[in-house]
């Protein structure tokens, strides 16, 4: 009997892309630019192909479908919405799917599972791959260097795809090959979590130097809005942070930082040099846009705002681009997860747990460092909702109690603010995470080599700069000293506290405790930090979470009856949904 899977009538479409991501205002003019491209239909694969701009209309649509709600939901959902940084808010019984993910009670059947999305963009990757070759034989105005860049781009989108999937689900079906009908074979056995992360590890490392480094400045958003060398270096830290290889980790961050640090030395003068201090200026040797606003009087948010409101900032690497503009694509998932200007954050689907929320009010202090921790204020509201990415933000220390004001400026239905991938911070902040892990001993009590204090240094170095970014003071003496972290152990927490804070709300934080969970080999960090938000639950959920093999999520049941080859995470039975496991 002939395959015809789930993903083959979601693949065949990638020959009827709806190629228009988004019509840029002012800045594109060229009618074949990658954010100005006008929709196709009925593509037939047969007439396509031909020129330059047909590629260039590909590579649009995967963007495009990245840009997708189905997408953002899932990058949201998997990276975040299991940690502790996530309860449930006001909207939830509108889904039950993410209800039931908030209280660990995820079957087979849950909604959110299915992974089609990510592979429709991944079979687009493979058919550009596959193509632009081609497409070079037939026009001539397509250079080799260009050609090569395509690939290097449709590689690391494609790789992006895949890195969610293993870090989300674990062993995933994986090809490079591209479907274009229905009489190919779909149904692949999932490759391992170690063979697909050294797949595309060593993807990247070979096209790296093909892609682009710069793009003009007259390509409005280019440079955070599409691949780029920083973005591939970027995703290769990570890889080798979940890898284990620290070295090759801090050698791709390095790549990363002084590449930021050098477009900082070439643009100092627009930002008025190192000694202005208001818009961009370095802290401690590193490029991070001051939170401090440039008036008024101890009043801060200005980082916030630039990174999360307005997006594209001096320290982006890569983030889906949404345009303001109420005709264009809108991020509907920042909107319904997060809040709106129609409902304040009182009808969205989560808010912050009272766990992070009330850290600074009740001076717990076990999320952030002090009162003074601007980001506490940033990231949410007191009554829990979460503001970052929809709101822009003041805070104001001129008094004894800090107090923040907030305006969501985005109508429910046409948020447009951008989804972030990678950006600085959080690449210095692997650095640290790697920089630890290089300390030979985990020996507290042990006199530290000076290779290894110099390992913790340079990481507590890093925190410090992050830190102090945030430190809602007018001085800039670093805020944590190293006394306090003078061991492997304490560094790592530090490191992973410092990202937890950083990070929150941007599909991060499941990710870092399921990396820190395979590092250690059991869950105990893990279940420690997810049970602290309370859940009603919280004795099952400690069991459920006690397995490794829970920490991932299950396949969902419509990928296991079209695909005999795949077989269901044990931690979750069968696959159907009366013979999910609450007891191990």
């Amino acid at each position: 009997m002939k395959q015809t899977s789930y993903i083959y009538n979601k693949v065949k479409g990638s020959l009827t892309v709806a190629a228009g991501l988004l019509a840029m205002a002012g800045g594109l003019t060229a009618c074949s630019d990658f954010l100005d491209l006008e929709p196709i239909n009925e593509i037939v694969e047969d007439n396509f192909w031909n020129e330059e701009s047909d590629v260039d209309n590909m590579i649009a649509g995967c963007y495009s479908s990245l840009q997708s709600q189905a997408v953002i939901d899932r990058m949201l959902v998997w990276g975040e919405a299991r940690s502790e940084n996530i309860s449930a808010g006001p909207q939830i019984n509108d889904d039950s799917s993410l209800g039931n993910i908030l209280k660990e009670n995820i079957t087979a059947s849950n909604g959110y599972l299915t992974w089609v999305d990510f592979y429709y963009v991944i079979n687009k990757c493979n058919l550009i791959i596959a193509r632009a070759p081609q497409v070079a034989e037939k026009d001539p105005n397509y250079t080799q260097s260009e050609v090569l860049a395509t690939i290097a781009e449709a590689s690391a989108l494609r790789d992006l795809c895949y890195f969610y999937l293993i870090r989300t689900f674990r062993d995933v079906p994986y090809t490079t090959e591209a479907y274009t009908d229905d009489t190919q074979t779909m149904a692949l056995p999932a490759s391992s979590f170690e063979d697909v992360l050294n797949a595309l590890i060593a993807d990247l490392e070979s096209v790296q130097n093909n892609a682009v480094k710069t793009y003009p400045e007259n390509k409005t958003y280019y440079q955070t809005g599409r691949i780029t060398q920083d973005a591939i270096h970027a995703m290769l830290c990570d890889m080798y942070l979940w890898k284990g290889d620290y070295e090759n980790a801090v050698k791709y961050a390095d790549l990363v930082i002084n590449s930021f640090k050098d477009k900082y030395e070439e643009n100092s003068d627009k930002y008025g040099g190192i000694s202005s201090g208001m818009v961009d200026k370095l802290i401690n040797g590193f490029p991070l846009i001051s939170d401090e606003a440039t008036s008024g009087n101890n009043r801060y948010g200005s980082a916030a705002n630039s990174i999360f409101f307005s997006g594209n900032s001096s320290e982006s690497i890569f983030e889906l681009t949404y345009m303001d503009d109420n005709t264009m694509l809108a991020n509907s998932s920042l909107s319904y997860r997060y809040g709106n200007a129609t409902n304040m954050g009182n009808s969205a689907f989560f808010k912050a747990s009272e766990y992070v929320t009330k850290d600074v009010s009740e001076a717990q202090y076990k999320v952030f460092h002090n009162k003074y921790d601007t980001r506490a204020y940033e990231n949410m509201t007191q009554a829990q909702a979460i503001t970052k990415y929809v709101c822009g933000t003041s805070v104001d220390f001129s008094e004894t109690e800090p107090s923040s004001t907030y305006a969501y400026s985005y109508p429910e239905k046409y948020c447009h603010a951008n989804w972030i991938i990678y950006r600085l911070t959080d690449v210095m902040l692997m650095k640290a995470e790697a920089l630890t892990q290089l300390v030979s001993t985990s020996d507290s009590t042990a006199t530290l080599s000076e290779t290894d204090e110099n390992y913790l240094r340079s990481a507590l170095y890093i925190c410090n700069a992050v830190n102090k970014r945030s430190y809602g003071q007018k001085n800039q003496t670093d805020t944590l000293a190293f006394r306090n972290y003078r061991s492997k152990e304490l560094m790592q927490n530090l490191v992973f506290d410092e990202r937890e804070r950083e990070l929150m709300f941007e599909g991060k934080r499941w990710y870092d405790l399921v990396r820190r969970s395979r590092r250690d080999g059991n869950t105990t960090y893990l279940v420690e930090h997810c049970t602290l938000k309370g859940v009603d639950n919280a004795t099952v959920v400690r069991s459920k979470l006690g397995k490794m093999d829970a920490i991932y999520w299950p396949y969902h049941e419509d990928e296991l009856k079209v695909n005999s080859n795949l077989v269901q995470n044990s931690a979750f039975g069968s696959g159907d949904n009366n013979s999910y496991d609450i007891n191990y």
